[in-house]
């Protein structure tokens, strides 16, 4: 099954996205542009997801019965290996969980170089606070072997907060959370960046 409203755009083969034509394009059609397969929805693979989602900060406050909930806004796809899913500088508007494979984190150096950050495991979600913000990607994602992955996209997101209320502002709290631990982290950072400036200078 497929998300309403998509439409197949004649089968592109694997690659990176052209964002003149991603930014015109739903999450879906994109994804299909980069050879991605659609598996279905994610409610049924709940029992799998409920398993991953609890490693993941963003979903682990949910129950099994909060997780099917949300895998009806979201859907599974097969991704082959060398497939840049997410990439750095577009904008985001989806999400995606990896139930399984890895991929490598990049972001382009001071040289435009792209540099690894991270290698992301099953249990991982990769470009949620571009999805929420509407901010361009911080990295790129590229599958390093064949993955599975469950997309959630900032319309379903909507769809979630309207017909889901409590579920949607669960979800949200958590990101509220996530994002404060991050910016504590950071001022943390350059809070000690500074003080090592100043005995150096």
């Amino acid at each position: 099954m497929e998300p309403v409203g998509s439409r197949d755009d004649g089968g592109k083969k694997p690659g990176v996205a052209d964002p003149s034509t991603a930014s015109r394009m739903t999450p879906h059609e994109q994804l299909l542009r980069l050879g991605l397969k659609p598996l279905g929805r994610a409610t049924d693979f709940a029992d799998e997801l409920y398993g991953l989602m609890a490693k993941t900060p963003l979903f682990s406050s949910l129950d099994i019965e909060e997780t099917k909930r949300l895998g009806s806004f979201m859907y599974v796809y097969e991704v082959p290996a060398g497939v840049t899913i997410i990439q750095e500088g577009h904008i985001g508007d989806f999400m995606l969980l990896l139930m399984s494979g890895m991929v490598d984190v990049l972001r382009r150096n001071r040289y435009n170089y792209p540099s690894r950050i991270a290698v992301a495991h099953a249990g991982h979600a990769l470009g949620e606070m571009s999805m929420f913000d509407g901010e361009p990607r911080f990295a790129s994602c590229v599958s390093l072997e064949k993955c599975r992955i469950a997309v959630l996209t900032r319309d379903a997101l909507m769809l979630v907060l309207n017909d889901e209320a409590r579920l949607g502002n669960k979800i949200l709290l958590k990101l509220v959370q996530l994002l404060s631990e991050r910016l504590r982290q950071t001022s943390a950072k350059l809070v000690s960046y500074l003080e090592s400036a100043r005995e150096t200078g």
